[in-house]
This record gives C-alpha cells, sequence and structure tokens, in this order.
C-alpha cells in the first residue's frame, strides 16, 4: 500500500473532498478555456477560478449531500 488508509469514520468527509476536487478541476478548466483560451496566461486564470470553486463547492457538497441521497432514495426503486 502507498500510504495509510483512513478509519472508515472519514468516508463522510472523504468522498465530498474527493468529488469537490475533480468536478471543480473539470469546471474550472472548462470555463477558462471557453473564456480565455488556451493562451499562454491560460494557468494564470484557471488555477484561482479552481481554488475558489473548491472552496465554494466543498463545503456545499458537505451540507448537500444528506438532502441529496434522500431525494435519491424517493425517485430510485429498491431492488
Amino acid at each position: 500500500m502507498l500510504f495509510p488508509r483512513l478509519p472508515a469514520r472519514y468516508g463522510a468527509f472523504a468522498l465530498p473532498f474527493i468529488l469537490s476536487i475533480i468536478m471543480t478541476f473539470v469546471v474550472s478548466l472548462i470555463s477558462t478555456l471557453a473564456a480565455v483560451g488556451f493562451s499562454g496566461g491560460f494557468v494564470c486564470h484557471w488555477l484561482p477560478a479552481w481554488g475558489l470553486s473548491w472552496l465554494i463547492a466543498f463545503p456545499t457538497l458537505l451540507m448537500v449531500l444528506p438532502l441529496v441521497g434522500r431525494i435519491v432514495r424517493l425517485v430510485v426503486a429498491e431492488s
């Protein structure tokens, strides 16, 4: 194993943490490309946008994920 694993109790924070990193990476990348194009200053525009979007996305996911779980259980049939 490359690194020690976290205890299972941290799963509720690890999932939104990793999800927010990946999603904000992709969305801010696409948005910045659409706004400024792939120019010499692209990274200088994109990294601050990614950082700001992650700072908003991670706490939002922590708050919204339980509600989303309830909504999913309402619309998905049990097997």
